[in-house]
């Protein structure tokens, strides 16, 4: 069967994602869906204990890393691979320190002071675009000019100060960000959908896409987030058409069944 992009499970541990703000809160709850995520097909766990969409409250890392002590161990001690999705140094450093495999950051790793660690680590990276410069997403207008071009721009020059601090760009996975990070319309995350094999073949690193839910489908098909699952399989598909290596998903186990057959009737067409 034809390769498929590996899945990032997604798990809020927070009280006010757009999706499902609160429903992981409690510890117990949120093992269970991990486990359940796991089983459905999610390669990695990617635990958010802080939202980033434009109307969440900001929370600080030290009750970032509380949520996290209550969830990431017990899910190492049954060798379920953990993302931590997070912009905040000091909540990256406890990562480090707690051996996570992976951290995924919306704003691709911004300060300088965390390289010395990172370079010291072998956790995979997932260095995010936004136009955002810190903090959460804003509903702000995309910035003038190509889109591609813009996030080019910055990828070619975050990647540089990656790599002179001692990181190797094999722990590297690019991501251009999607929805509000784009901007407050649909036409900037379509665009990078349309071309998002240009950004994998420009750059030669795995690329990671993350549409799941998304304001830009929601607005694109009139659905509510209750309703968005087929719109946002939709897009996940057209993703993995694209040669995507990881997709960002909360529903791993829809998507996994899909790309399953997707693979399916591709082999069988070739065979």
């Amino acid at each position: 069967m034809s390769n498929l992009p590996g899945l990032f499970g997604i798990l809020n541990i927070t009280t006010d994602s757009f999706s499902d703000g609160g429903v992981y809160l409690d510890p117990d709850k949120a093992f269970e869906q991990a486990l359940a995520l796991h089983a459905g097909g999610a390669d990695i766990i990617d635990i958010g204990p802080a939202s980033s969409h434009p109307d969440s409250t900001p929370v600080s890392a030290q009750t970032e890393i509380e949520r996290l002590t209550n969830i990431v161990p017990a899910l190492q001690a049954h060798d379920i691979p953990v993302s931590i999705d997070t912009y905040q140094t000091q909540t990256q450093r406890w990562a480090l320190q707690n051996n996570v495999d992976w951290m995924n950051d919306i704003h691709g790793f911004a300060d300088p002071s965390l390289y010395p660690d990172l370079a010291a680590s072998d956790c995979r990276l997932v260095v995010m675009h936004a136009i955002q410069s810190a903090g959460a997403a804003t509903r702000t207008p995309p910035p003038e000019g190509d889109i591609f071009e813009h996030i080019c721009r910055f990828f070619d020059m975050r990647l540089a100060e990656l790599v002179q601090a001692g990181i190797n760009q094999t722990r590297i996975v690019i991501d251009p960000g999607m929805g509000f990070f784009l901007g407050d319309k649909p036409e900037p995350s379509l665009t990078m959908l349309a071309r998002i094999d240009e950004l994998k073949t420009l750059f030669g690193l795995p690329v990671l896409v993350s549409v799941s839910r998304k304001s830009f489908l929601r607005a694109l098909s009139g659905r509510s987030v209750e309703e968005s699952a087929p719109v946002t399989l939709a897009a996940e598909l057209w993703a993995a058409s694209k040669g995507v290596d990881y997709i960002r998903t909360h529903d791993p186990s829809q998507l996994r069944d899909a790309l399953k057959i997707k693979a399916y009737v591709s082999d069988f067409v070739k065979n």
